[in-house]
């Protein structure tokens, strides 16, 4: 699959068939996974940088510090976070989770826009698909493609 320098006049999303989606469950999944985790250090550490600043009483020098040091892995967090984003976006996959490690990823079935629905913790992390008019937690199991 060629991935292109900027999503911004690709258009649509090239629709994936099931053989690509399938050889691509390594990188997706790795991606997925480190999506998921600049996900959640970026939570943990706006929430160190809020309780920092929420502190009563003026800061001493090593306070400072400290905070200065927390906002620095909060902005290192989002940029992670951010290229884990354009990587998937490269590709045409949509996360819908991170958290739970969940993607989708762009085919077409019965000629109507569709998704992949990629699961990181399944043993089997394409089994699914939804249309894209289907509500976000629609489910239909993969049958034969």
């Amino acid at each position: 699959m060629k991935l292109s320098n900027s999503r911004l006049d690709a258009g649509p999303p090239r629709p994936w068939t099931f053989a690509e989606a399938q050889a691509a469950v390594p990188y997706l999944s790795s991606v997925a996974r480190s999506l998921r985790e600049h996900y959640l250090a970026r939570l943990a550490k706006g929430r160190q940088v809020r309780k920092m600043t929420e502190r009563r009483g003026r800061p001493d020098r090593q306070a400072l510090m400290e905070e200065q040091e927390a906002r620095r892995d909060l902005r290192k967090a989002e940029r992670d976070y951010q290229d884990a984003l354009a990587e998937l976006s490269e590709l045409g996959v949509q996360p819908l989770r991170p958290v739970q490690g969940l993607a989708l990823v762009p085919f077409v079935r019965d000629g109507q826009p569709a998704w992949y629905v990629f699961d990181l913790f399944d043993s089997q992390p394409i089994g699914w698909w939804r249309y894209q008019s289907d509500p976000e937690e629609t489910r239909r199991p993969l049958t034969a493609p």
